[in-house]
């Protein structure tokens, strides 16, 4: 899934995880699960499950013939079921019969959908946790560290850096709590046949559903959801939700580590943020992945609600334009959470500047204005104010933190 134009705003494991080879292994591990749970129930002969299992290996395929042949079929299921059902009777010619039995196309996808999902929701997860730890030690560290608070863009008056890091925090720890919670709802084997109905499967539907949900390690749902997307499209409206809340933080941190406010900075090393043609510049690398991030995952998101009214059983082009969106939503989630995790873990933090700025507010302001809002009695008084309540809200925001990233689904 890389492109020279968008692969610098994610990250390698993730486009990786997405790629062609390792989604089509997917639905392999989807083909594999069928046979071996249909064997297990006598629906289909021993034997034929062990070939087809046997042949269920992405090594085996022609991968980038598949992806050409795709579009020509309109889904890349055709393709490698085809392909699939050729390798299998080269070795068992009896067996290729009962490949893919009962399924159809969208059960594959959609599961090997969930599979890379989960996948890419781990990795999320993990830098995101890194982002909460990062802002919650800014936030004691800094605790009572006046400065200047900023509403319509304008200086208004003192708080402490620290209550600004804890803000930042408590978003990303309820976004990660929602996230668990839709990938817990959402994250479902997808099996329903032709029309839902799993007719093929005299009556032993459940059973291999439940078989194939504990080997995938994956919800076993109460119904197919080929034209029920409501429980995947809210996972990905919180995606979007924390694309969104790590975009604010890299709003804040490029506004205040401009040259002309230099409160804070990302964290340097060599031709990171660097430019090509003033060697002076350093250019905060991570906000603007994140922001490009914050810029694209709402046209993402948009686009899973519009295609939300599918017709009957299964859609025509609505459900086909959700897959091809979802990609690049998880892409654009990872690269900010990836790009936030680093920045705040090494930021750069100028109490002096900081200090600076507000005396520099105060002192062009009339001798009321000056008492009211800026006095430097006021700023220790701030200080004193808010690192208590930064002790409260750190200690709030990590009680309610969910748990380590093995929560996620596995």
């Amino acid at each position: 899934m890389s492109s020279i134009f968008e692969g610098f705003l994610s990250t390698p494991e993730i486009l990786e995880a997405f790629s062609e080879r390792n989604f089509l292994e997917a639905m392999l591990d989807f083909e594999a699960s069928l046979a071996r749970a249909q064997a297990s129930v006598g629906l289909i002969p021993e034997a034929a499950a062990r070939s087809i299992i046997g042949t269920c290996k992405v090594d085996l395929f022609d991968v980038a013939k598949i992806v050409r042949e795709s579009g020509q079929a309109g889904s890349i299921a055709i393709p490698l079921v085809k392909s699939l059902k050729e390798t299998v009777g080269l070795f068992n010619k009896e067996a290729s019969e009962f490949v893919h039995f009962g399924s159809t196309s969208q059960d594959v996808i959609d599961t090997a959908l969930a599979l890379v999902t989960r996948e890419a929701l781990g990795m999320i997860d993990v830098d995101v946790s890194r982002a909460i730890a990062a802002l919650l030690a800014l936030a004691s560290r800094h605790a009572d560290q006046p400065v200047l608070a900023r509403t319509l863009m304008q200086p208004a008056s003192v708080t402490s850096f620290g209550l600004k890091c804890a803000g930042w925090a408590a978003p990303l720890v309820r976004g990660r709590q929602r996230l668990q919670a839709r990938a817990r709802d959402a994250l479902n084997v997808q099996f329903g046949g032709a029309v839902g109905t799993l007719a093929h499967m005299q009556g032993k539907g459940p059973q291999v559903l439940a078989l194939m949900a504990a080997d995938l390690k994956l919800k076993a749902p109460a119904f197919a959801w080929h034209t029920q997307r409501d429980e995947w499209v809210a996972l990905g409206c919180e995606l979007g939700l924390m694309v969104g809340s790590l975009g604010k933080i890299a709003k804040d941190i490029s506004l205040m580590s401009q040259f002309e406010v230099g409160e804070i900075r990302e964290p340097t090393e060599p031709g990171r943020g660097s430019s090509t043609a003033m060697l002076h510049k350093h250019n905060p690398l991570a906000s603007l992945v994140a922001l490009a991030a914050s810029a694209r995952a709402p046209q993402r998101v948009a686009a899973l609600l519009a295609a939300m009214p599918q017709e009957n059983e299964r859609a025509l082009g609505n459900w086909q334009a959700e897959v091809a969106e979802w990609p690049g939503l998880l892409m654009s989630a990872h690269g900010s959470a990836r790009a936030m995790g680093q920045a705040l873990s090494g930021l750069q933090v100028d109490a002096q500047r900081m200090l600076a700025n507000l005396e520099a507010v105060r002192a062009g302001l009339a001798s009321e204005a000056a008492v009211e809002w800026f006095n430097p009695a006021l700023a220790l008084d701030a200080g004193r104010m808010t690192r208590a309540q930064v002790i409260t809200l750190t200690a709030m925001i990590r009680a309610i933190d969910a748990p380590a990233p093995e929560s996620v689904p596995a």
